[in-house]
C-alpha cells in the first residue's frame, strides 16, 4: 500500500498516485533506465553521485502505479522562500502524455512555498521545451553558469544497478 499520497491521477495504464518521499539509488536508477532523464547524467562517479542527489535532494516526489512502481519523479531544491530549482523531472515512457509531469511541476512548486512565492527554474534539454512551455515557463535570459566539470555522455542501464 502506498502513503503519503498527495495526488491521484487516472491514466489509461491504470490509477497513478503522486507521493512525498525519497528513493533510493538503485530504485532510482532503474527508473532511469526506463525515462529519457539518464542522458543528462555524466559517467564519471555516477554511482557515487546518484546516491548523493537521492540522499541530499529537499523535495522528493514520486509517481508511482499501483503496485508501487516508480513511472515519474520529480527532485527540487529550494529556499522555501523565493526559488525552487526543479533538478530532476521524468516520467516512464510508457507513461508520458497522461499528465504526470505537469502534476509533479505544481506540487513540487507548492511544496516550496506556492506560486504566490516561489519562482520555479529548470534546466531544460531542447526536447522538453514545448513540454514547459505549455506548462508556462518562458526561457531566462538571466541565468549564469560555471561548469568545468568533466562530463562523458552514456546511457544509464540496468547492469548500473546496485
Amino acid at each position: 500500500m502506498v502513503t503519503n499520497v498527495i495526488q491521484k491521477i487516472s491514466t489509461s495504464r491504470g490509477t497513478i498516485a503522486i507521493v512525498k518521499k525519497s528513493v533510493s539509488a538503485s530504485d532510482y536508477i532503474e527508473f532511469l533506465t526506463r525515462s529519457d532523464l539518464g542522458s543528462q547524467y555524466p559517467k564519471e562517479r555516477f554511482l557515487e553521485r546518484i546516491q548523493k542527489l537521492v540522499n541530499n535532494v529537499q523535495i522528493s516526489l514520486l509517481a508511482v502505479d499501483e503496485r508501487g512502481k516508480i513511472v515519474g519523479v520529480c527532485f527540487g531544491l529550494t529556499d522555501f522562500a523565493y526559488w525552487l530549482m526543479i533538478t530532476d523531472l521524468a516520467v516512464d515512457r510508457n507513461y508520458i502524455k497522461n499528465g504526470i509531469g505537469s502534476i509533479m511541476i505544481k506540487i513540487a512548486r507548492e511544496e516550496a512555498g506556492g506560486d504566490k512565492n516561489i519562482i520555479l527554474f529548470i534546466n531544460a534539454n531542447d526536447d522538453a521545451i514545448p513540454f514547459y512551455k505549455k506548462n508556462g515557463l518562458s526561457k531566462a535570459e538571466s541565468m549564469m553558469e560555471l561548469s568545468d566539470v568533466e562530463w562523458t555522455d552514456f546511457v544509464v542501464t540496468k547492469d548500473l544497478i546496485p
